[in-house]
């Protein structure tokens, strides 16, 4: 067999290697959609209702996932199990992306296998490749942003950059942290001798496709006053919590899984220090721009550095494979594979929603991990994560209940009252077997879509504030509860009958107002 032959053969088993691992990353999201899940997430019924109203964009995002939402329910149905899909997609072609960038790099089989494998039990990549949000998109965009990088910076070809361009742009139309992979580069380019390619049109004409792509969101923002910038200054003061730097890094090895987090301090080394990693040492300045970032922030939450991780699991991965080269030390190898993929399934349950949730408790508190609050919220028994998937089928029924206690005439009226876009949601989209109307609700992009056009001289409300209630309508009475011990504790609410509004509804709705 001739050098040729034998470099392809290993090209294609190395590829094959990475799909089936890409695979094993699909199929336990597809088991868990189908059967272990404990119910749709707060955030995808928002998902789901921005997509019933099309935009250039949202007050708390860019207008790309609800389009996605919406292709994933005209494509496949209404089913968790559908919606979930390309998420699940997205995390998979993740995996099969890390393992390529080892490759790229340099990297054996070996390297590419275990660079692959990190990326599929890393538990925060579990965690955001399980339901449908902007994350596991962010995460894909961010991990294709690396491996152009890799290309460009191997290849010398400059036109990867054009290509690169496009991808910022998109990721951008999905979720504005992709300016930190933006910031992240700039910082790498200017502190590497791949400043040298300023000095050529393709990084300025990728900047300029990125700000083109992003430009209708940017237009959108200004004819509705910015209200993405009102957001994140109310959820930075009100929201979330204050991140020390020692919390915050803490978390990281949690997040990635402490069998693995030594592997991506390894892949940041290799970048810095390394004689052959150093070529590529704008990853690693990437890495500790963005880090850097983030820790100036002062409330990040810990899973945002996430997406930078899958270029340090890559070259992590190649220097362990250059460490044990030698043939005494190659059986270090399986092993160590062996160990993070133990370390995976041990860490798993944690991650994804497997086990009925009395176990789940159980298993998270003999394991002595139980992840802090990320936002100003008292919890309950459940994280936040999981808690936000309870409750919801509950809270409609109760409504449900309430609203058909209703005459005809005070249905055709009655409008549906919530204090935050998950309440609203989960009534838009769980509430029409029942023959619920569309809620309304003031929190974030609901505010923009107006209080309707019923009369609300009758109104069904989920609120702990009844005080409040009884400054708006002449009569308020108590007329159900929604209850769950598994869901977060501030939805654990009493349903109130509302009737006799004291100023119309469209007088009212302006002080209404709630971006957070």
């Amino acid at each position: 067999m001739n050098r040729e032959t034998d470099s392809s053969g290993r090209f294609a088993s190395g590829t094959l290697l990475l799909v089936s691992l890409a695979a094993v990353k699909l199929l336990v999201h597809l088991a868990s959609n189908a059967y272990f899940n404990y119910g749709f997430f707060r955030d995808e019924f928002y998902y789901i209702a921005c997509g019933e109203h099309p935009a250039w964009g949202y007050v708390d995002h860019p207008p790309l996932a609800p389009v996605l939402v919406s292709l994933a329910r005209a494509l496949f149905g209404d089913s968790i199990f559908s919606i979930r899909l390309l998420p699940a997609l997205a995390g998979a072609l993740v995996v099969f992306l890390t393992g390529l960038i080892a490759r790229e790099l340099g990297g054996g089989r070996f390297a590419q296998a275990l660079a692959a494998t990190a990326a599929v039990v890393a538990p925060i990549y579990l965690v955001l490749d399980t339901i449908f949000s902007m994350n596991a998109f962010d995460l894909l965009f961010w991990t294709v942003g690396f491996y152009l990088i890799v290309l460009i910076i191997k290849t010398g070809r400059e036109k990867h950059w054009y290509l690169l361009g496009a991808v910022a742009g998109i990721g951008l139309m999905n979720k504005i942290s992709m300016l930190w992979f933006g910031f992240g580069l700039l910082a790498g380019v200017l502190l590497s001798p791949q400043r040298r390619s300023l000095l050529g049109k393709e990084p300025w004409i990728a900047a300029l496709t990125a700000l083109v792509i992003f430009l209708p969101h940017v237009l959108w923002q200004a004819a509705n006053g910015f209200p993405t910038l009102e957001f994140m200054r109310n959820a930075t003061l009100y929201k979330m919590v204050d991140t020390p730097v020692k919390s915050f890094l803490a978390d990281q090895v949690i997040l990635m899984q402490p069998l693995v987090f030594p592997l991506c301090l390894a892949g940041l080394c290799y970048y810095l220090f390394h004689r052959e990693g150093r070529r590529y040492r704008l990853l690693g300045f990437h890495f500790l721009a963005v880090l850097a970032v983030l820790l100036f922030a002062g409330k990040s939450k810990a899973y945002y550095l996430a997406p930078a991780y899958p270029a340090l699991l890559a070259s992590g991965a190649v220097l362990f494979e250059r460490a044990t080269a030698r043939k005494v030390l190659e059986r270090l190898r399986p092993a160590y594979l062996a160990v993070i993929a133990v370390g995976g399934i041990v860490t798993a349950p944690l991650a994804l929603p497997v086990l009925p949730v009395e176990k789940y408790i159980s298993y998270q508190n003999s394991l002595g991990i139980a992840p802090g609050p990320m936002e100003k919220h008292e919890m309950g028994k459940l994280n936040q994560f999981f808690a936000d998937m309870h409750g919801w089928e509950e809270m409609v029924a109760e409504v449900a209940r309430v609203y058909n206690r209703l005459s005809t005439e005070e249905r055709e009226e009655c409008l549906l009252c919530f204090s935050n876009y998950g309440e609203a949601g989960a009534v838009d989209f769980l509430g029409r077997k029942y023959g619920l109307p569309g809620a309304i609700c003031a929190h974030n992009n609901y505010f923009l879509w107006g209080p309707g056009t019923r009369s609300g001289k009758v109104a069904i409300v989920l609120t702990g504030d009844r005080r409040g209630l009884e400054t708006i309508f002449e009569q308020v009475e108590q007329a159900g509860f929604v209850r769950n011990e598994y869901s977060m504790p501030f939805e654990n609410l009493p349903v109130f009958l509302c009737r006799n509004p004291r100023r119309p509804l469209a007088e009212i709705w302006p002080g209404l107002k709630h971006y957070i």
